[in-house]
């Protein structure tokens, strides 16, 4: 069993550690002080609300009208657009992630893509690698 600090929850949930404390006096979550140890939160409860979490945000930004099959999807603003004869370079700010989309240059030119427009990033992989904190096994 993983636990984490309040200040660990905050940075994996990419919100404040007032935020995770407010969540823990609701009883959205729960911290746990062991005699002489540090507030800690228990890393399958974190995982649970994270999960929550993502399903929240995702409600808030599903476009209407679309189905598809990738379960991956990265809503955020697009920050930057750089288009050169043929290909795109789209960069997508969701939450503390960057996501960056090569596409043709006339694909980025029919959805009209500008910084500050809203979008997803829908991906589809058949391979992603997982790494652990100081390289364990």
């Amino acid at each position: 069993m993983s636990g984490f600090s309040v200040r660990e929850a905050a940075s994996l949930l990419g919100v404040s550690d007032d935020t995770v404390r407010r969540w823990a006096e609701a009883g959205r979550l729960s911290i746990t002080t062991p005699p002489g140890g540090r507030q800690t939160i228990d890393g399958i409860e974190l995982a649970q609300l994270a999960e929550e979490l993502a399903a929240e945000a995702r409600r808030g930004a599903e476009f209407p009208g679309t189905a598809m099959s990738s379960r991956n999807r990265f809503t955020g603003l697009i920050t930057r657009v750089q288009r050169d004869g043929v290909m795109a370079q789209v960069d997508i700010q969701a939450g503390p992630f960057r996501v960056v989309s090569l596409m043709t240059r006339e694909a980025a030119d029919e959805l009209a893509l500008e910084p500050g427009m809203l979008a997803s990033a829908v991906v589809k992989a058949t391979s992603v690698s997982v790494q652990l904190p100081g390289g364990g096994a």
